[in-house]
C-alpha cells in the first residue's frame, strides 16, 4: 500500500497542480500494490491513471490535476503557472494593500459569506503605471490561494473575423466555471477601450460588450482580474462590473527603502547616502529600482566586492531614469 512519503507527495503534486508528479506517484502507489499481492488494487489503480491521461487529453478534466496545461482551443488563449508568490512580498502602500488584503480574507470565508447571501470579493480591476505591481498582484494572489494562474493571451482571443473574438471569450469564462484560478486580462485597455472612442472598431466593441455580459453572468468561484495602466481609456461601464478597483502608484521614499533592503539585503554597507537615493530613484516604477538591484548586485559580484557602493549604485538608478525618459519620448511620437 502507500507509504506515508507517498500519500503526502500525492496531495502536494494534487495541490500544487502538478498533474505529471501526481500521476507518477499514484504509478508508484500501483507497482507498491502489486509487490504485495494486491494485484487488483493495482491494476484498478492503474486504469484510473489511463482515464486521468485520457481525459487530460482531451481537455475534459476539472481540477487541479489537469489545469498544467490548458489544451484545445483554451491552449492558444491561456498561459499557464502556478506561482507562490506572497502578498507579504510586496511592497504596496495602505491604500492598495488594505483592498487586496481585504479581498483575501472575503475569498477564504466565502461560505461563511454565502451562508447569509453575500458574495466574497473576486473581481477586480488593477490601474496604474507600468512596473508596479499590478502583474505581481496576480501572482500573490494565485499564491495566497494555492490557485493556478491563467493569463489571458490577447493574441490569441483577438481575430480579424467577426464573431469568433466572442466565442473564444466565452470559452474562458467557461473555463471559469470549470477550472478554478486565478484569471488576468493583463492591457485591457485593449479590449476594455470607451465605446464612444472616435477610433472605436465595431469588433473590438462586439468583445467589450460580451465581456461586459460574461462578466456580470459570471458566478463561478475563479477570480477575475483585469489591468491596465490607461484607466481613462475604460469604458464607464466596465467599473461598476468589478467588486473593486484598486490603484498602484509609482514608490515612495519608505517603499524606495524597502524595495532596495529587500533585494540587496546581503550586499549593502552600514552607511547609505539614502537621500541621494530617494532623488534617483523619484518617478522610478518598482520593477525600475528592482532592475538597477540586480544590475548593481551582478557589478559586485563580478568585481568580487561583498558591498555596493552608494555612488556606483546610484549611477543604476540614474541610467533607469534615462531609459524610461526615452520611452515615454518614443511613445508619444508613436
Amino acid at each position: 500500500m502507500a507509504t506515508a512519503q507517498q500519500v503526502k507527495a500525492l496531495l502536494k503534486s494534487y495541490s500544487d497542480g502538478d498533474s505529471e508528479h501526481f500521476v507518477s506517484v499514484a504509478l508508484q502507489i500501483a507497482a507498491n500494490a502489486a509487490r504485495s499481492g494486491k494485484g487488483k488494487l493495482a491494476q484498478d489503480l492503474r486504469e484510473l491513471v489511463d482515464t486521468i491521461k485520457n481525459r487530460q487529453a482531451s481537455g475534459k478534466v476539472s481540477g487541479s490535476v489537469s489545469i498544467a496545461r490548458p489544451s484545445g482551443e483554451l491552449a492558444s488563449l491561456l498561459a499557464a503557472s502556478f506561482p507562490k508568490t506572497r502578498l507579504s512580498e510586496m511592497v504596496l502602500d495602505s491604500s492598495t494593500r488594505e483592498p487586496l488584503e481585504k479581498m483575501i480574507r472575503e475569498y477564504h470565508h466565502h461560505d461563511k459569506l454565502q451562508s447569509h447571501g453575500y458574495s466574497a470579493r473576486r473581481k477586480l480591476l488593477l490601474v496604474g503605471p507600468p512596473g508596479c505591481g499590478k502583474t505581481m498582484t496576480a501572482s500573490a494572489l494565485a499564491g495566497e490561494f494555492k490557485l493556478p494562474l491563467f493569463s489571458v493571451q490577447l493574441h490569441g482571443l483577438l481575430t480579424k473575423f467577426m464573431g469568433e473574438a466572442a466565442a473564444k471569450l466565452y470559452s474562458i469564462f467557461d473555463s471559469m466555471n470549470q477550472t478554478r484560478g486565478v484569471y488576468l486580462f493583463d492591457e485591457f485597455d485593449a479590449i476594455g477601450a470607451n465605446r464612444g472612442a472616435g477610433n472605436d472598431v465595431g469588433e473590438i466593441r462586439r468583445v467589450l460588450n460580451s465581456f461586459l455580459q460574461f462578466l456580470e453572468q459570471d458566478d463561478s468561484d475563479s477570480i477575475v482580474l483585469a489591468a491596465t495602466n490607461f484607466v481613462g481609456m475604460l469604458d464607464d461601464a466596465l467599473f461598476r462590473r468589478f467588486d473593486d478597483v484598486i490603484e498602484y502608484h509609482t514608490p515612495s521614499d519608505d517603499q524606495v527603502k524597502e524595495l532596495i533592503r529587500n533585494r540587496l539585503k546581503s550586499f549593502l554597507p552600514k552607511r547609505i547616502a539614502w537621500q541621494k537615493i530617494f532623488a534617483a530613484s523619484q518617478g522610478l516604477s518598482h520593477a525600475e529600482i528592482s532592475r538597477a538591484c540586480d544590475d548593481a548586485a551582478k557589478e559586485c559580484i563580478l568585481e568580487g566586492s561583498n558591498q555596493i557602493h552608494s555612488t556606483i549604485f546610484i549611477s543604476f538608478l540614474t541610467g533607469r531614469q534615462r531609459d524610461g525618459q526615452s520611452d515615454r519620448r518614443s511613445q508619444a511620437t508613436e
